[in-house]
């Protein structure tokens, strides 16, 4: 899967958040996206995965075969984001199995598996409501990374996590992200050890 932008810019109003962002994300590689907080790293990956739309420039997404329509790149990216909510009164059993219906959990892997490899496995018929931050962080990490996808989009990863969580978090990259186009919005070293290439916000401000 590769990931094509060319002159790429958003707007809020009349305020350009970015512009002019020209940049090719390749199958197998890893990205983080940095500046610091407000500068509009989060607004990139929403553009990138199509949640929200680009005011000017393209965004245009292929494998190998074929090119991808960007209405359909949902079915070959998994995201995790702060922002993004679960459904409170679900079980952690019942959103697991509910998110199975939109993608598949990588080949091996069972919805109990997933939940032992978080550590939440006694928490399996707990509503989420009840659920700490970091809980719910822990598992919006492994609906992501667990996805059959072949690209992640993870937007400051290790948002609530303590540092069991973080290095629950890195392990998880470690041995399930080869392969796969990784992109990481953070300002934190930690969220993006894994990432080869930096692209800085700030390089696209007007």
């Amino acid at each position: 899967m590769t990931i094509s932008l060319d002159q790429t810019g958003k707007r809020f109003n009349y305020d350009w958040i970015f512009r002019g962002v020209s940049l090719t994300f390749q199958e197998g590689e890893r990205y983080a996206i940095l500046g610091p907080n407000g500068s509009g790293k989060s607004t990139l990956l929403q553009v990138i995965s199509g949640a929200v739309q680009h005011n000017e420039g393209t965004v245009q997404y292929s494998t190998p075969e074929k090119p991808i329509a960007p209405d359909a790149f949902f079915r070959y990216c998994a995201i995790a984001a702060p922002y993004l909510e679960l459904i409170e009164e679900f079980t952690l059993t019942e959103i697991i199995t509910f998110h199975t219906q939109f993608k598949s959990l990588l080949p091996g892997i069972t919805p109990a598996m997933a939940m032992e490899m978080v550590g939440l496995e006694k928490a399996a018929e707990k509503q989420l409501r009840n659920f700490s931050s970091g809980m719910k962080q822990r598992i919006k990490l492994a609906l992501a990374i667990l996805s059959d996808v072949p690209v992640l989009l993870l937007d400051e990863p290790c948002t609530n996590l303590d540092a069991a969580g973080v290095a629950l978090y890195q392990g998880l990259i470690n041995q399930y992200g080869h392969n796969r186009l990784i992109i990481v919005s953070s300002n934190d070293e930690q969220e993006y050890f894994m990432c080869k290439h930096h692209i800085r916000i700030t390089d696209y401000k007007q």
